[in-house]
This record gives structure tokens, C-alpha cells and sequence, in this order.
């Protein structure tokens, strides 16, 4: 707490008030060296990067290069997603590279485990999901993807609906399709209170899974949405009446005019639990700029509350991010999280703006490049165009503004 404290300038006992009401969390498990990040209410907005294997395609080191390049550029938390046969080394190698919270969703290995004993998915052994849980709380995992909300009413209400594109989260549809194989109830919801005594004890944050975020702009805020909402508002209330540090997970592919609405909706319903949001995704027609559709919906949540925001790479619906994608990701997502903290008045982000504007009216190029989110292509792109005069840049030349009104106050 006193580093969260000094690191976002925000009174310490307000900052422990705030963390006690469950409207800020700490990712930090005990068995791990994490570097304490602050997500919640009144604090800078956050963002993760998602990295890792799939069954598809699987490099070990191109993701290690990626989590450099996240850390680089200014990633506050990962998550790895692999879901390939060297899914555990990968792991590993993340914990020991870096000390930013790592985020997992577990169900993915207790699947990949399920793969390799010869079974179905779907037959997944309910001790095989806890085990799975407890084993990567023991190696250190700070914050998990529990897709707690989907249960049978819930996939019912998805059943009654009109929806185009059903469950479209991996770990949401894994669930789904297992609670009907099996004609059992989601044994993460059953046995809330067994993962909670995980979580406590490792101190693991809980990052409660919106399995039923809609897939397209026209299946957004639908009432299977909300109904998973609700539940999650429920367990929220019994996190913390358990001391476990909780946040939720939100849309998903949302039209702009919704995703104020759908912000405050999650606030009230959760009890303003951190918020943590996918993009949002305000078109569904941008595929290979999905960073970009993504940076738009992220700017609007983050000044709306969201305190959270998941980046998504321009391969988003695609396919794995390269490494550059990985890079182009991050810093949209970046730039969301400055768009939502101006809109917040956090008083560090309205510095930085306040000095990029007088670096500009000074022709201080070097602070300007210092102050950029991404300064090194910022630098480049200045450089490589090669001005006549350091002062001016080449896109207005004898035509700059400011020089052609400082020119004639010197006269």
C-alpha cells in the first residue's frame, strides 16, 4: 500500500479505505516478488497485454520477446493465454522474466490437461480445475479468469435469447459446454467458497469472467449479459465478506452511444468493484485495426470508470499477434488509458499534457520525445523527414504558426 501510495501520489489512508471497500485491489500473490500495481477508483487507468501459445502455434521465445515489448512500452499487467503443449514451460519462463502482475485463466490448463489424458474437454474432471488453481496460485499467478457467472439459468437466459453469436469467451464456452455434457452446475460457482479459501490463502485476486460478454455490436447488453452481471454483483459481495481482493471482467463488442450506460450499470451492480473491460470493440467491421476500434471504446470506459483496460492487437479475430502487433497494441491501448485519465483529472496525466504543450510552443523536441508515449517512433518520424530548421518540422515549414507569431513579437 505505501508504495501504491507514493507511486500514484494518493493519500495512504484514503488509498487503505478504498482497498478495505474492495473499490481498489492490489494484485500481488504471496509466493511471488510482484512490483504492487494499484487498480481501482481514483487511480491512474490500468492496462494489460495478453500474450501465449495456442494449440496452433507455439514459440517460446517469440513470447518472451513479446513480454518485453509489453514491459517496454509500458504494460502494467500480462496475462499469459497459452493453451499449447508447452503451456507450463511458458509460464514459468513469464514468472521468472518479469515483476508486473500476471493474470492466467486456469480452466485453459485443466483443459490441456483433460487433451492429454485422452479425454474430451468436456470431461474434465472437477478436482482437475481446483488442482490446476491451487498449482498455479503456488507458483506465484497474482490475479485469475474465473468464469464463476456462467451457470444453468445463465446459459439458459443465452438459450432464450436472440443472440447472433452465442458465448464467444474460450473460457466461457468451455464452461457452458461442459455444465451441459455433464448435466452438472459450473463447479466454480458450486464451490465458490473452495475457491475462495484458495485465494485467500495465496492471495489471489479474483478477476471474475464475463463468459457471456457479447461477440457482436448486435448482441450487446442483452439480458444474458446482465443476468451473468448480476451473479458476478453476488459474488463480488461474497469475495470480499471472505477478504479476497476482487475485480470484474466487462465487454466485449459494445456500440459507442451503450458503453457509458454499460459502465455505470457494472458500478452498481458490482458495488464498484475495479472494472475491468476488452476494449470495448465499437465496430465489428475493422478487422486488422481492431486496436484502433478498441482505443476508441477504451477512452470512452476509462472516463466512464472502467479502471481496467485489456488491450486487443490489430490480429485481434485473426489470428496470434506478432510481436509488433503486440507492440501496436500496447501503445493504443495506452493512449485509451491518457484519454480516460484526463477525462478523470488525474493530476500526473494533467501535467504530462500540461508540459508536451509548452515542449511544443518551446521547439523542445527532445522533451516532446521524452513525454510521447511512443517517443522513439515520434523521434523517427521527425528525424527522417529532415526540416530545413531545428525549430520547425517539415509539415508547415515557414508556415508554423507558432513561429510565424513568435517571429513577429521579436519584431
Amino acid at each position: 500500500m505505501e508504495f501504491v501510495s507514493e507511486k500514484e501520489n494518493i493519500d495512504i489512508e484514503k488509498l487503505r479505505r478504498k482497498i478495505a471497500q474492495g473499490k481498489i485491489v492490489i494484485p500481488k500473490n504471496k509466493n511471488r516478488n510482484t512490483l504492487p500495481t494499484g487498480i481501482g477508483e481514483g487511480l491512474h487507468t490500468k492496462i494489460n497485454a495478453n500474450i501465449g501459445s495456442s494449440t496452433e502455434k507455439e514459440d517460446i521465445e517469440i513470447e518472451l520477446e513479446k513480454l518485453d515489448v509489453l514491459v517496454k512500452y509500458g504494460a502494467d499487467a500480462v496475462m499469459d493465454l497459452s493453451t499449447g503443449p508447452k503451456l507450463q514451460e511458458i509460464r514459468e519462463k513469464i514468472i521468472s522474466k518479469t515483476n508486473i502482475p500476471i493474470g492466467t485463466v486456469p480452466i485453459y490448463e485443466a483443459g490441456a490437461i483433460t487433451l492429454k489424458e485422452n479425454k474430451n474437454i468436456v470431461d474434465m474432471d472437477e478436482d482437475t480445475i481446483f488442482k490446476t488453481i491451487i498449482k498455479q496460485a503456488k507458483e506465484g499467478i497474482d490475479f485469475i479468469t474465473v468464469h464463476c457467472g456462467i451457470n444453468k439459468d445463465n446459459i439458459k437466459a443465452v438459450k432464450d435469447s436472440k443472440r447472433l453469436m452465442g458465448i464467444v469467451s474460450r473460457g466461457g464456452a468451455l464452461t457452458a459446454a461442459w455444465i451441459m455434457h455433464n448435466d452438472k452446475e459450473n463447479p466454480l460457482f458450486s464451490e465458490f467458497d473452495y475457491l475462495l479459501e484458495i485465494c485467500h490463502e495465496h492471495d489471489v485476486t479474483l478477476s471474475l469472467g464475463d463468459g457471456l460478454r457479447p461477440g457482436c455490436i448486435n448482441d450487446a447488453t442483452d439480458i444474458a449479459q446482465i443476468r451473468e452481471l448480476t451473479t458476478l454483483g453476488q459474488l463480488v459481495k461474497k469475495s470480499r465478506e471472505n477478504n479476497v481482493q476482487v475485480m470484474v471482467e466487462g465487454p466485449g463488442h459494445v456500440p459507442i452511444k451503450q458503453v457509458k450506460a454499460n459502465m455505470q450499470i457494472q458500478k452498481t451492480i458490482c458495488d464498484y468493484a475495479p472494472f475491468y473491460v476488452l476494449g470495448p470493440l465499437v465496430t465489428d467491421v475493422a478487422p486488422g485495426y481492431d486496436h484502433i476500434t478498441s482505443a476508441i471504446g477504451g477512452s470512452i470506459a476509462g472516463a466512464s470508470g472502467a479502471d481496467f483496460l485489456c488491450y486487443v492487437t490489430p490480429a485481434e479475430h485473426l489470428a496470434i499477434p506478432t510481436v509488433e502487433q503486440v507492440k501496436q497494441g500496447v501503445i493504443a491501448s495506452k493512449i485509451a488509458a491518457e484519454v480516460s485519465d484526463i477525462a478523470k483529472e488525474i493530476p500526473d496525466t494533467l501535467k504530462r499534457e500540461y508540459d508536451m504543450a509548452i515542449a511544443r510552443e518551446k521547439f523542445d523536441w527532445d522533451k516532446q520525445f521524452e513525454l510521447a508515449i511512443d517517443g522513439e517512433t515520434a523521434r523517427q518520424i521527425y528525424e527522417n523527414a529532415e526540416a530545413s530548421e531545428k525549430e520547425m518540422c517539415s509539415m508547415c515549414g515557414d508556415f508554423c504558426a507558432i513561429k510565424m507569431v513568435k517571429d513577429n513579437t521579436k519584431q
